[in-house]
């Protein structure tokens, strides 16, 4: 998972503290998910310009 971004946190801030659209948990859950599908772009977009990756 890539780390927390300043624009991810916020995102963040703002859905948690101003607005009250989804409960805490989704909030989170989302943000994992997001963070984690960034990282699997960014290995794929390495792995298929034949960089080597750790």
């Amino acid at each position: 998972m890539i780390a927390l971004t300043l624009p991810e946190i916020r995102r963040l801030l703002v859905a948690l503290v101003l607005t009250r659209h989804h409960d805490t948990d989704h909030t989170w859950a989302w943000s994992r998910w997001r963070r984690r599908r960034q990282y699997q772009a960014r290995l794929s977009h390495y792995r298929r310009r034949g960089h080597p990756l750790n």
